[in-house]
């Protein structure tokens, strides 16, 4: 790999205006792409074949489109002291409705006063009207959910208390690009120029990032065309591009300065960055698309996407890293270096100048003091880790403090009770569903947490009927969940008459519980994968094995410390969480795949110049203390850059990508400098030459040459060569 690489990043270098064309025109026809042929993203979560989602899509056949549209409750209340039922009251609501009932969009508004239905608190103070559209909550343009907020307003002027929930009164798109994000790249900005000591290198390694995160980010936009994908989509692919596509080239250039300063020309000093530092930025970028698209072990199409997506924005920027950057770098040359540098005489041992003071020092430090390191940075982390053993998730989020949304769902909550707020439906479809309806509402009704069983509604045709269940409990509420699985355990089919349980608590319920049954099966895996990749490039089991442990303490870490922050609410006011509550149900499974794949570019980039240290016979503490002070430096730097682009997602960002963005941030800051600055140096000191033992009956696996040794090889064998006389 490394010898192909070398050659390509030469190619690169002698075509560079090609090069940089050709990624230039990609650029410009995928963005054009994204203007023209974008399409709505989604916010709602379902998996094809469930039961509530097959029991939806009936629901729209035999009712047509207002029961499966998006739909919206608008809350009214009385005065203190006063009823709904009222004079005035009751004509403003009635008003209302029938203003609400020609809204854009709108297929149909109910009456809450209608006496054939009504829908009415027990002490006659609120009620709420039902008001459904045609389409799903993506597909509401911003113009009919004005109107919809617009006519609640007005309603406000006769007096009553009126506000208004569900999701067609929310957005359904999440926004990309802001102050704080664009904060996140100046600091990034920043690190790069002082870690280069020169703004030319530091503005064509972000340059370059951009590039490639702007090709991803487009032609996802552009699929949304095509395929139904999920408003936060984009800006994971994003987030984690810009991190990972600056970390890349960063490790490129660094190792160009490197071989500039050892005496190379320009393009065989690109080549050999290329062919050296970026045989470790394949090796790491292809962990990050395999733990990627690993999430599709889950079976749930949306996260399916995601992953992939991602994946794809992670292929771009290791493509950009290995052909535009050495490109760009054969058209700068020199001026990649410091001023004081770029005639300076050429130095033998680069890595011995930039690995002295701090790094140095710090590596001294951990393998002498490895007990007193390891169990430290441990216990650390351990504790941090302590609230995920009450880390709870849901697809149900908290509405946001103040808003029409939370009033509504506490004046639901107090004025009906807490099952009001995430009804269930039972559909009965079939043939026979005319006859045996009556008795499943029967059954359910006298099932515990069953508040009200309405009376079944039949469709037009005699096919199916449609029974609405209020719980006792709250959608989140674990009784809730048990009423579900009891419905479907005890109400069994009928004669010609098939029984669902749906509606959008059901929904949640399953995709919830879908995702917590694969996120143990996903750990494994990318542990396992982790494991084995470790093992091919160290040639070592002890090093994988605590490489593992490492970035299961970095998972578990990262997670308690979000769950505290978003769930408990610790230090909310630092990361701006307008909510507290359960954390979305796809955060945990998203942030371990993106964290393996973040935590194992470290361990090799940090590991891998160890392991050559030792293996040019160096002794096990001494390998440790050299391959740290090589590679430490670039590491940090990387981890500071990783860090500031995630965390720039968090003051401002959208409530579902928030907890994502941190948790990604701090688990970037506990496994940069906890534990590959201080848990793995003082690990591998500690076990001495049994880190590097290796049993004779694996040598016959492959050897992935992450630094290039091949390429190091090929000019002693040509001196060699040149010794030899000519026969």
């Amino acid at each position: 790999m490394a010898t192909l690489l070398h050659r390509l990043g030469l190619s690169a270098v002698r075509h560079r205006i090609l090069v940089t064309v050709v990624w230039l025109v990609a650029l410009v026809a995928v963005g054009v792409g994204a203007a023209t042929l974008s399409g709505p993203t989604v916010n709602t979560f379902s998996i094809p074949g469930q039961e509530s989602t097959t029991a939806l899509n009936l629901m729209k056949e035999r009712f047509g489109d207002a029961s499966g549209g998006a739909t919206a409750q608008v809350v009214f209340a009385a005065p203190a002291g006063g009823k709904i039922t009222d004079q005035q009251n009751a004509a403003t609501v009635v008003q209302t409705v029938a203003a609400l009932a020609k809204l854009p969009g709108v297929v149909a508004a109910s009456n809450p006063l209608d006496p054939k239905s009504p829908v009415v608190s027990q002490d006659q103070s609120a009620a709420y009207s039902t008001v459904s559209y045609g389409v799903q909550g993506s597909e509401i343009t911003v113009e009919e959910r004005e109107a919809l907020l617009g006519a609640v307003d007005q309603a406000r002027s006769g007096g009553l208390t009126v506000e208004v929930r569900g999701e067609a009164s929310k957005e359904s798109g999440a926004d990309v690009g802001g102050p704080a994000e664009g904060l996140g790249v100046v600091v990034a900005l920043l690190v790069l120029a002082l870690t280069y000591g020169s703004l030319v290198a530091a503005g064509m390694n972000l340059l370059t990032s951009i590039v490639g995160v702007g090709i991803g980010a487009a032609g996802i936009f552009t699929l949304t065309g095509f395929v139904e994908l999920q408003s936060t989509t984009s800006i994971l692919a994003i987030m984690l591009g810009l991190a990972v596509g600056i970390d890349y080239a960063l490790f490129i250039i660094t190792r160009f300065r490197q071989e500039l300063r050892r005496g190379l020309d320009v393009p065989e000093a690109a080549a050999m960055a290329v062919g050296t530092a970026g045989s470790a930025v394949v090796t790491a970028g292809l962990t990050v698309v395999i733990a990627l698209a690993g999430l599709s072990v889950a079976g749930i199409p949306f996260l399916t996407e995601m992953g992939l997506a991602a994946a794809a924005t992670i292929v771009i920027a290791v493509l950009v890293a290995i052909t535009l950057v050495p490109a760009i770098l054969g058209m700068i040359g020199r001026r990649a270096l410091p001023k004081k540098l770029r005639n300076a005489p050429p130095v033998e041992h680069v890595e011995d100048e930039t690995g002295r003071g701090f790094f140095k020092g710090w590596a001294h430090l951990v393998s002498t003091r490895r007990w007193a390191g390891l169990l430290i940075a441990v216990a650390a982390l351990g504790v941090i880790a302590i609230p995920i053993t009450k880390m709870q998730t849901s697809l149900i989020l908290k509405e946001v403090p103040g808003s029409t949304q939370e009033k509504a769902d506490e004046l639901i909550a107090e004025r009906f009770g807490a099952g009001f707020a995430g009804p269930l439906l039972v559909l009965v479809d079939g043939s026979g569903s005319g006859s045996y309806a009556a008795t499943v509402q029967q059954q359910v009704s006298t099932l515990p947490g069953v508040l009200v069983a309405t009376t079944p509604q039949p469709d037009a045709n005699g096919t199916a009927a449609l029974i609405t269940i209020i719980p006792k409990t709250g959608p989140d509420d674990t009784a809730t969940v048990d009423l579900v699985h009891a419905i479907r355990d005890k109400v069994a089919d009928g004669p010609d008459a098939k029984v669902y349980v749906t509606g959008q608590t059901a929904v949640s319920i399953d995709v919830s519980q879908k995702l917590d049954d694969a996120l143990p099966i996903y750990l494994v895996l990318v542990v396992g994968l982790a494991f084995v990749l470790l093992v091919l490039v160290f040639r070592s089991i002890l090093v994988p094995v605590a490489g593992v442990l490492g970035f299961l303490l970095t998972i578990g870490a990262a997670l308690g410390a979000t769950t505290a922050v978003f769930q408990w609410g610790w230090l909310d006011a630092v990361v701006n969480a307008k909510v507290n509550g359960p954390l979305l149900s796809l955060s945990p499974i998203i942030i371990v795949g993106i964290l393996f794949g973040l935590a194992m570019d470290y361990m090799v980039f940090l590991v891998s110049r160890m392991h050559e240290a030792h293996a040019h016979g160096a002794e096990p503490r001494q390998a440790v203390v050299s391959g740290f002070r090589h590679a430490a430096p670039v590491v940090v730097a990387a981890a500071t850059i990783m860090f500031s682009v995630f965390a720039g997602f968090v003051p401002q960002g959208n409530d579902t990508i928030k907890p994502i963005a941190f948790a990604l941030a701090m688990g970037i800051l506990f496994d940069a400098l906890v534990v590959r600055m201080i848990a793995i140096p003082a690990a591998i000191a500690l076990m001495g030459k049994a880190a590097w033992w290796f049993p004779t009956w694996l040598s016959k696996l492959p050897e992935l040459d992450v630094e290039g040794i091949a390429l190091e090889r090929r000019p002693a064998a040509r001196a060699a060569e040149e010794t030899v006389p000519a026969a």
